[in-house]
Parts: C-alpha cells; structure tokens; sequence
C-alpha cells in the first residue's frame, strides 16, 4: 500500500470511527437525558433501541439512493443535508410531557424520533456512504472499514458511562457532542473534496448481477436473530437473572464487537469462535429459562458469552455473503433491515404477545436453525451420510428427545426429581452432540434442552391465569410458597409477601414490617398529623402498606404501571386492597409528572416506594425530585425513601440532595428478629426526611430514638439532578 492510499484509507477510517463514536455516544447520552420523563425500566431502553434502529435504517436507505447519484453530486448533497441537520444542534430533547391516557409504546419512539431524528440520521449514513465513497477514491476492499466502525461503536458506548455522565452534566455533554458533529462534517468534506467530477463507482452496479430475493432473505435474517438476541438478552439478564446497574452496556457493546471481528480481514478469530458455537449455543439452552438460580453473576457472564458467540458466528456468516463492492449499501440496507425487524419484535411484538421472556429462548431456537454446524466425530457423520437413514434416524431422535424433556419437565411419569431430570438432560445433550450436522435434530435437541430445564414448567405457569403477567414496565409473577405465603416477584425481586392465613392476611411483611423506617412513620402519623392526615405512597406493588391505613386518613397512591394496580386490586392475588382499602385512590402515571400536577401541600406523609427489578429509578432521587416532594408535603410533613439495594449504597445520594434541600434527615436500617420469621420481615433501609427539623425529631422521640441513625454526606459525592448523575461511586458490587 503506497503512501497515497494510506492516506486516503486513514481519512476514511478517521470519519467512519468518528461518525460511528457519536452514534453509539448519543444513544446513552439521550436515554440519560429522557431519564425524568421516561423512567429506567429495560423496556423503555428497548424502545429507545427500536427507534434507533429504525433511524440507522432510514440512514442506510439514504446512503443507497445517494449512491444512484454522480460522485460529487452525492457528496454535495450529502453535505448540503448534513448542514441543515445542523440546526438542530445543540443536541437535546424538545419540550412537552405526554398525556396520561398516552401509551409509553408509542411515545417513547414520538419523542426521540422528533428529538433526534434528523441529526442521528445523517450520522447513521456514515459507515455505508463512506465505504462507498472509498471504493470511489480507489481505496480497494471497503468491508474491513465496517470493522473500525464498530470499533468507533464500541468505544463512543462504554466512553459515556465511565467517563461522560460521570465528569459532564447533561448541557456539556449536549455541547461535547454538537462539537463532535461538527468535526464529523469537516471529516467528510475532506473525504468528499477527492471524489471522482465524473462517473459512477470503478465496477458499476450494472456490471454485477443483483442479489435474489433469497439471497436479501437470507442477510435480513442473519441481521435480525442477532439484534433481537441483544434485546431479549438484556432483558433476561436484568430480569430473570441479575439486575445489575450498568447492565445493558455489556449485550449491547458485545453485540457491536461481534461486527468487528466478523468483518475483518483476518479470519482466524471469527472461524474459531464460530467452530465452538455449537457447543456455546447448548450452554444458552441451559439458562433460557433460568429464574434467580444461584451464582445469578456466573450465570449472567455465560449467558453474555453466548450472546457473543452466536452474534460474530452469524455476522460471520453474513460476510461471508457479502456481495461485491458495487453492491455494498444494498447489502447495508439490508442488514439494517434486519436490526429493526429484531428490533420490533423483542421491544413491541413480545411484550404485546407473551406474558414473559419467551422471545430469548425462541430466538435461540432460531439460532439453532441458522447455525452450520460441523459433526464432532467422525462416525456421527457417517450417520447422516444416506438420505433414507438420515431421515428415519433425525425422527426416531427427535421423538426420544421430546419424551426426554417431557420426562425431565415433570410432564410424564416418573415425575418431578432431580435424579430424572439430569438423566433426561443427559440424554438430550448426547443426542444434540450426535446431531451436530444435522441441522434439524441439533435445533430440535436444543429447543428440547430448553423445556426440560424449566421450559415446560414456565409455560404451565402461562396457561394459568393471573399467575404472570407482562407489561411495558416489566415481568411480574405471583409465587405460592409452601409455608402458605403468596410472593409478588418483579424480576429478581421480590415486591410483596402476603401470609395466606385469613388471620394474617392484613400482616405487613417484607420491608414493611411495623419497625422498619415506613412502619415506624406510618404508626406515629395519628399523634404527628392527627386523625385525618394525608398519606401518599409512590409505588403500589402488592399493595402492602395499605394496612397501615386508619379511620379518617386520606390516601393516594401512585403508580406507573397499570398491571401492578390490576393485580394489587384482584383479592385472587393479594387482599391487602381488599381488606384494608377496598376504595384505594389510586393515580396511574409516573410519579413525578403526576406529583407536578397535584396542590401544594397536599400531604403530611409521602412514601417513595418505586423499584424497576432491584433499582429505585434515578428520576427519582434527583435534587429536583425531592424539590417536587418538598412541594407536594406541607412544611411539616414528612418523607419516606425506600433505599434498600443489593447493588448500590443510595445512602449518600439521599443526603446530598437533602443538603441541598435543606432537609433535616435520619436512617432507619431494620434488620428482622429471627424469632418474628413467621411474620416473612426482610431487612430494609428507609430514609426519613423533613423540611422541619421538630417533625422529625417528634418521628424519632415516638418510636425511638435509639432506633434511628444519623445520616451524613459523603465528601465527593454529590446530588443527582436530571442533568448529572452516575451510579458508578455507589456501586457496591
């Protein structure tokens, strides 16, 4: 390669890694920035996935019709929109809060479509018109450049967790990136300025034959299982396994380096890991459905592998279908294709259709099919050598594998046992070995591996009414536990404990137990408030703390999910509603828009009770949340923060935004007796919070002062607002 062509491929490879850095940048930065209006459940971030994909695919169609176009005519054009995008800079959100009766699936797309829509795509465009224009400056084989893009993908997503949120406020992020932009538009100026006065590209799309319909079928689908999968793995992980802060960088990161070891020149890391993909794939039908198993951070790691693993073999697959250069945005619109189909599916269709996770296990299942696997052994191949043999044999497997998982699942005699069970297992994992190469049994075998550990018993539980429920804010279920308990379990955590006895069914369990923090608070609201206080309660979950309730108080709650107030309201589920407060006030919406709509001083006590999975959503603990709660109390209410976490220490968030705020606070970390077990108390952690400092010290002389703990800031954090904030100093991983 002569110093010419070294130097046009470093400016091209400088714009692709540039305009991919800002892409992937911009995906956190404006999900962080909707943080105050949109909530932080997994769903919504697979929304917002939706709605990029979509732009990603309005850029690559773009960059295809561009390429009909002379070359300097494209660049012209290309350069002539890329500047009026940019009057939209400085990058943000636009104003406006959506109505109550408004879906979240439908604005959540709406809002960032018309936020960022035009600037995200034109900088979408980038990798499939510059690998184009490159063919057009002589500058040989552009594939290898989507690599580097991805790697520019890879570095602009993990930069904004670990060092944008944590060092930028939202409005110098917003600027960080407009700056980046316009870096971006001198780059493909400088790439557009050599570009041929005439002609088309060096092999025209004439002289190559156009891909069939099969062909395009075949790059949407090898595009469209990867996609999902990153979706429905961020959802599994961080509901059915470990909700872990920070999660969804890892699908999502690993999912973009999957395109860069796929598509590089060298072959050697994508042969390798797609020789063991397989056997990889056979480790994902172990956790399909796996639901709070131990180890939740060693299951999670394989489960990402795996993730990994399928997407470079199948991205592999797609270069090497690949067509010639001439073809390329074709080839990239199609791909694009593919994500948004995936997309759709695991973000719209499935909370829609399923009422749990079944896309995860479904797309592996479509993993098996596409997967071309080699026989392991040498007398396994020769089994599948004769046609007649092949068939006969793939039935008469497929059979003994189905009866195997039903025997494994509990669906056939001898019945339900560990011992049964990993025969059952054993046997479907021979036979899946044995089918390697045979395409239909190996995916059979592994769809069998799924129901036998768990499928089948999750799919019982769904037949069964009111015992899963799914909507656009999460997974919910309702376990009976042998010691005569009904749990309410959101993810991997638990949001509700009723003990069935008639005698017991107005106890309050779990963290609500009469000592925690709310127990406490909730007890002394008659001496504190008189008889008529006021009481409001954001987070509904099984509806527990209603049976704090008294003659003359007033209560509301808030909740943002409808189906939690469904099964909170159903005596079939839980009788905390039915017994305590059978006229329950209950207001749907999140709670800060809600709250921004009620009366001033509307309540003497406000309990801040909302989990997605095990995290208090962010929006909801900024300094500007607890300026709305302060506005929401009277002087001398008081306010509740549940803090309890398995992840994060929320303690000093709590007391930065309370200095700030000037309130007076305490901490109240319960720890059950053991011998109250009977009455299923968990450890908890509330914090209590005034604007009047003789309120809560009237809290703590009522219920004990001993019992209550100074709570101080810590020197170098400090309150999140809905510009700042970053997880990372808190964490306790």
């Amino acid at each position: 390669m002569n110093k010419a062509t070294s130097a046009v491929r470093l400016r091209f490879i400088a714009t692709i890694c540039t305009g991919s850095f800002l892409l992937f940048l911009v995906q956190p930065m404006i999900a962080r920035m909707a943080l105050p209006r949109l909530g932080g459940a997994p769903t919504v971030w697979n929304s917002a996935m939706v709605v990029y994909q979509a732009l990603l695919l309005g850029g690559y169609a773009y960059a295809h019709m561009l390429g009909r176009l002379r070359p300097r005519r494209q660049m012209q054009l290309h350069v002539a929109l890329f500047a009026l995008a940019a009057l939209m800079l400085p990058i943000g959100l636009v104003a406006g809060n959506p109505s109550q009766q408004v879906s979240p699936v439908l604005w959540v797309p709406w809002l960032l479509t018309i936020s960022i829509g035009p600037l995200f795509f034109m900088v979408a465009a980038q990798a499939p018109l510059m690998q184009r224009w490159y063919v057009l400056s002589g500058g040989g084989d552009p594939y290898p450049l989507y690599a580097a893009s991805n790697l520019g993908s890879f570095a602009g997503l993990i930069a904004y967790p670990l060092l944008v949120e944590p060092k930028l406020p939202a409005p110098d992020q917003s600027l960080l990136w407009s700056a980046g932009y316009i870096l971006l538009l001198l780059l493909v100026l400088a790439c557009g300025w050599r570009l041929p006065r005439e002609g088309v590209a060096p092999v025209a799309a004439a002289d190559t034959p156009a891909p069939s319909w099969r062909t395009v079928l075949w790059w949407i689908v090898l595009a469209a299982v990867p996609s999902g999968l990153m979706l429905s793995t961020t959802l599994h992980i961080t509901t059915d396994i470990v909700a872990m802060p920070l999660l969804w960088v890892l699908p999502l990161g690993l999912y973009i380096l999957s395109f860069s070891i796929a598509f590089s020149g060298s072959r050697t890391w994508a042969n390798s890991i797609g020789a063991i993909a397989p056997l990889a794939l056979l480790i994902g039908a172990c956790t399909a459905f796996a639901d709070s198993l131990p180890m939740p951070i060693l299951i999670g790691a394989a489960v990402l592998l795996v993730l990994f693993v399928i997407s470079v073999t199948l991205h592999s697959a797609l270069y090497d279908a690949r067509p010639d250069a001439a073809r390329l945005t074709a080839f990239y619109l199609a791909m694009s294709v593919g994500g948004v189909v995936g997309g759709i599916f695991c973000a719209i269709v499935a909370p829609l259709v399923f009422n749990w996770t079944y896309e995860y296990p479904l797309l592996l299942a479509a993993t098996a099919l596409l997967l071309k696997s080699e026989p392991l052994f040498a007398w396994a191949a020769s089994l599948w050598e004769d046609r007649r043999r092949r068939m006969g044999m793939t039935v008469a497997l497929l059979v003994v594998g189905l009866l195997a998982s039903l025997v494994g699942g509990g669906m056939l005699p001898p019945g339900p046992g560990s011992g049964v069970k990993v025969v059952a297992f054993l046997i479907i994992i021979a036979v899946a070995i044995m089918g390697m190469g045979n395409r239909m049994l190996y995916a059979g075998c592994a769809a069998f591996l799924m129901l036998c550990l768990g499928g089948w018993e999750k799919i019982d539980l769904s037949l069964r009414s009111n015992i899963m429920i799914r909507s656009y804010f999460g997974v919910y279920a309702i376990r009976n536990n042998k010691d005569g308990t009904r749990l309410l379990v959101h993810g991997t955590t638990v949001h509700g404990i009723q003990i069935r006895t008639p005698s017991m069914e107005r106890v309050t369990t779990s963290y609500y137990a009469p000592k925690s923090g709310i127990g406490l608070a909730l007890g002394a609201a008659p001496q504190l408030f008189g008889p008529d206080a006021r009481i409001g309660v954001v987070g509904l979950g099984a509806g527990t703390l209603a049976c704090y309730a008294q003659p003359g108080q007033r209560w509301r709650f808030y909740e943002i999910d409808p189906a939690i107030e469904r099964i909170a309201r159903n005596p079939r589920s839980f009788t905390f509603l039915s017994r305590c407060m059978p006229d329950a006030d209950i207001a749907i919406g999140d709670a800060r828009l809600v709250l921004a709509g009620e009366p001033q001083g509307q309540a003497n006590l406000l309990a801040i009770d909302a989990f997605s999975s095990d995290s208090v959503p962010m929006h909801l603990l900024t300094r500007e949340a607890f300026a709305l709660y302060g506005r929401y109390l009277k002087p001398d209410g008081l306010l509740l923060v549940h803090i309890s976490n398995r992840y994060m220490d929320l303690k000093p968030i709590v007391a930065a935004a309370a200095h700030d705020g000037g309130w007076a606070t305490a901490a109240r970390l319960y720890t059950p007796d053991p011998k109250d077990a009977r009455y299923h108390y968990t450890m908890s952690a509330w914090i209590a919070l005034s604007r009047d400092p003789q309120s809560l010290k009237r809290l703590t002389k009522l219920t004990g002062a001993q019992l209550w703990e100074p709570l101080t800031p810590r020197p170098g954090i400090s309150a999140w607002t809905d510009d700042y904030g970053s997880i990372l100093p808190i964490l306790t991983l």
